[in-house]
């Protein structure tokens, strides 16, 4: 919640910003009312670790954990089940994105930026993330397959559209890094999440404050991995490269 606050004091980000509140029952209520699917994750967590994806369908409701479906016939006990599920960590409620898809799994988008050497902004790589055919959260970790991004986008979009999606995506990790950068100017990288919908507008899932690099080690282009350990290095950060769970996307 913090990082989602410190993302809506800057109002050029404010369209890129999906609904965001603490998880409680009123929160679930209202969003799920609304919007018909959100996203129930840890505030504090990483790798797609404890992400539920949970829908109304009709007078029923459902969610998704990991592999595991579970459906629940009122409100009253798909909150119950939620709130078992969550424990007495804190939770988030996000309203759902319908993103993009390829062969029928949902996929989005990790751009990574980094302070360069001479302390400026550089975004050092964007790759797409395809979700496992089980699983509802994109992380390579949770056997997510990595692309490049126009291998996905150009074939639906042409050249130009990729082209000019790509550059806004680009803008608003800057348009992150500056806000965060003036707010904690230690800060030297980010891995923005983002996810784009049918009518290609970006959304900005969550801010990684200390990303993994793993899913750039799946690119044909070994530059960009090069790059990124580079500025990392840099700026003090020693990166573990052992990707053994996200898979490389099959050759042309």
């Amino acid at each position: 919640m913090i990082k989602t606050r410190l993302l809506l004091r800057n109002r050029a980000l404010h369209p890129y910003v999906p609904a965001t509140h603490p998880f409680d029952r009123v929160n679930l209520y209202a969003l799920l009312t609304m919007h018909g699917m959100v996203y129930v994750k840890p505030d504090v967590g990483s790798l797609g670790i404890g992400v539920m994806r949970v829908e109304k369908q009709g007078g029923t409701y459902r969610y998704q954990r990991g592999v595991q479906i579970y459906s629940l016939p009122t409100f009253d006990k798909l909150y119950a089940s939620l709130l078992q599920q969550c424990g007495t960590k804190r939770y988030l409620i996000q309203k759902g994105i319908h993103v993009l898809k390829h062969e029928g799994n949902p996929f989005d988008f990790r751009v990574m930026i980094q302070r360069n050497p001479a302390g400026k902004w550089v975004c050092t790589g964007t790759v797409a993330r395809v979700a496992h055919p089980d699983k509802a959260v994109t992380n390579g970790s949770q056997g997510g397959t990595i692309y490049d991004p126009s291998d996905l986008l150009k074939p639906k979009l042409g050249q130009e559209a990729t082209d000019a999606l790509q550059r806004k995506m680009e803008r608003i990790a800057y348009l992150t890094a500056d806000q965060f950068g003036r707010e904690y100017p230690a800060m030297r990288e980010l891995g923005l999440d983002i996810a784009v919908d049918g009518k290609l507008r970006p959304w900005i899932l969550e801010v990684n404050t200390r990303p993994d690099p793993c899913p750039f080690t799946k690119l044909a282009d070994p530059r960009i991995i090069r790059r990124i350990v580079q500025y990392g290095r840099a700026n003090g950060r020693i990166y573990d490269l052992t990707c053994s769970k996200a898979k490389r996307a099959p050759r042309p």
